[in-house]
Parts: structure tokens; C-alpha cells; sequence
């Protein structure tokens, strides 16, 4: 699959996930949200995913691999997420990580996909005892997203 073909799909994939939220959670409100982010967010899925969850997140991603999804978010990031602001464009922050129970492991080679491909952190939390602090640590980052408006 080429690069136009995958930003073809691409699109198609944010234009039918836009019609979807905007029929069903707008209702006279202010939304915000990102395709983009969803996207990559279920690709980054797609790679420690296997069997029909895997092809069910194909399919929706309009992707023949997750290694195919893996190599286009991976341009896609480096594209979006590039520093333009020396020559007067924009400089994006995208902030996704992984969350994982203390009490589980996740493959080392998923890690590395999660770091180097989708630029996200992976994070061991105790889910069982310290979920208010993990609570507070999601708030904290909404706060500080808020705060960049």
C-alpha cells in the first residue's frame, strides 16, 4: 500500500469517526476532539493486538497489517509532530502512553513499537491500590492540556 492510498483511508477513517461522534455525542454541545489521535491511538492497539481483534481493527483502519499501520503512524508522527515554528508554523504536542497493571508485564517488543514508533511511554501502575493516584496523574495531565488552550 502506498503512501497516498494509505492517506486516502486515513481520511476516510476520521471523516466516517467525525460523523459518528458528531450524530451521536453532540447534542447543541461544544465538542472537541481528534481523528488523529483516535487513529493512532487504535493502531497502536492494532500492534500488540492478535486474532479477530486484530483483523477487526484492520478492517476499521481500512490497514492490510499492523505492521503496515505501525510504519504510517510512525511517518505520520514524524510529519505532524515536526517543529515548524523556527519558520513561522506550528508546533504540535501529542501526548498518548500505555498503562499497565503493576501486577502485569508487557512483551518487550511491544514496548519498543510503543516508544519508537508511536513516541508514547509505557507506565507500570498498582490498578488494585493506587488508583486514585493514577486518577489523579490522568487529571493532572487533562489540567495541564487545559491549560495550554
Amino acid at each position: 500500500m502506498d503512501l497516498r492510498e494509505s492517506i486516502g483511508n486515513q481520511t476516510d477513517v476520521a471523516l466516517s469517526l467525525s460523523k459518528q461522534i458528531l450524530l451521536t455525542e453532540s447534542n447543541n454541545s461544544d465538542l472537541v476532539f481528534s481523528p488523529l489521535s483516535i487513529e493512532v491511538l487504535l493502531s497502536l492497539i492494532a500492534s500488540g493486538s492478535k486474532g479477530s481483534t486484530l483483523e477487526q481493527l484492520l478492517s476499521f483502519l481500512k490497514s492490510k497489517s499492523s505492521d503496515h499501520l505501525s510504519s504510517f503512524s510512525s511517518q505520520l508522527l514524524a510529519v505532524v509532530l515536526a517543529d515548524g515554528s523556527a519558520s513561522g508554523g506550528p508546533r504540535l504536542k501529542f501526548a498518548n502512553g500505555v498503562w499497565v497493571d503493576s501486577s502485569l508485564s508487557l512483551k518487550p517488543s511491544f514496548k519498543q513499537v510503543v516508544g519508537s514508533t508511536y513516541k508514547a511511554a509505557t507506565n507500570q501502575v498498582d490498578f488494585q491500590t493506587k488508583l486514585l493516584m493514577f486518577q489523579v496523574d490522568a487529571n493532572s495531565l487533562n489540567l495541564f492540556q487545559r491549560s495550554l488552550e
